[in-house]
This record gives structure tokens, sequence and C-alpha cells, in this order.
């Protein structure tokens, strides 16, 4: 698939051998790393977010909790079926997607980037970026995938390198940060993993 240096098949492989491939239900980790992301949220609530990558629904549960709508993809068929059973609210709406070939329409008070931007290539990072802050840009206007005005923008990633990964979260973070329009509030630093909160303004 375009704009992904990691290819779909690769996440399919992985959800056919098991389940939970990365154990996103029973490490204490994985378990943390998502506490501490929906602490980080600064609104109690948010009127459309979007979670692009949510593998099978166990931080998608939380952000259903805190958003009004919420669009949520996931590259893998499985991790769809199982996100969809675990995340069956009508306000939610999960589908099999993959960003940047496509991106959902209308604008976003909330985007939760979590471990997704490093498995795509530099080129298409950038497409997302466009997306991110083009909303804001221009004023509003046609609604267009982006972030409103005010708007947090929430990114998580592994600090360390891996062989499906053509980038770490430390580059990814600071390319984020580097884009105009957005500015930090929450930044959060382990040794394994960095946890970031932008609004735009």
């Amino acid at each position: 698939m375009m704009g992904r240096v990691t290819s779909s098949d690769y996440f399919d492989q992985l959800y056919a051998g098991t389940d939970d491939p990365w154990g996103l239900t029973s490490r204490w980790y994985e378990q943390r790393k998502y506490a501490l992301t929906l602490a980080a949220l600064p609104n109690r609530s948010y009127a459309r977010g979007f979670e692009p990558g949510c593998a099978m629904g166990v931080l998608t549960a939380g952000l259903a909790k805190r958003c009004d709508r919420l669009v949520a993809w996931d590259i893998a068929a499985r991790a769809v079926e199982q996100a969809r059973s675990r995340v069956p609210d009508a306000h939610v709406d999960i589908a099999a997607a993959a960003i940047p070939d496509r991106w959902p329409d209308g604008a976003f008070d909330l985007v939760v980037l979590s471990e997704v931007l490093y498995f795509l290539a530099v080129p298409d990072r950038g497409r997302v970026y466009q997306r991110l802050v083009a909303h804001s840009q221009r004023g509003g206007g046609q609604p267009d995938g982006g972030l409103t005005s005010g708007g947090h923008l929430v990114a998580v990633h592994w600090r360390h390198g891996f062989a499906e990964a053509p980038s770490n979260g430390d580059e990814v973070h600071a390319e984020l940060a580097a884009l105009p329009g957005l500015h930090s509030m929450v930044s959060h630093v382990e040794p394994d993993f960095r946890l970031d909160v932008w609004f735009v303004g």
C-alpha cells in the first residue's frame, strides 16, 4: 500500500498469528502508557476525534468516553474487527483504512497519533502534517480533515528504532514540534516512549 514503508501484509500477518500481537491488553507498559495518554488530554470532552492506527481498539475505548464523535482506523482487517467488538458505541466509526492515502472528511478538535507515524516514509509523514494543520492555516472554511483552531494533537511513540520502521519516536516528534501553528502543552519523556500534546493556534 502506498504511503507506508511497512506493508499491510506485515500487520495482517501479525494478527493472523495472535489476536494481541503487541500485548496491548496484557502488558503493564501498554496499560500505563494508555492511562498516561488519556490523562494528558487537556479537555474533559471533545466534539470530534480521529485516531489513525487504532489497532484492536484498547486506546479507542478510552477515547470514546471523551469524544462526542470518534473516527478510528487501522490497516489490519482483523484489528478492525476486534476494535469494533471492543467499542460498539454508535458514536464511534471504526474502519479499515490507512493514512495518508485516505483521510476522513471534516475537521477535528482532537487527533491522536499513537505508535503510527514512524511506519510512514518521510514524504508521506509530510502529507500527514499538511493535513493536520491545513484547516487552521486556512482560517476555517470548508472542512478538510485538519485540526480546528484550539484543537489538540496528541502523539505517543516508542523511542527506539526497530526493523519495521524507518524512523523512531524522537525523530517524528521533532518533526511535529517544528510544524507552524502547533504549540506545546505537554511533553512527557521516558527511556522507552515519549508523549507530547500540542494545541493549534
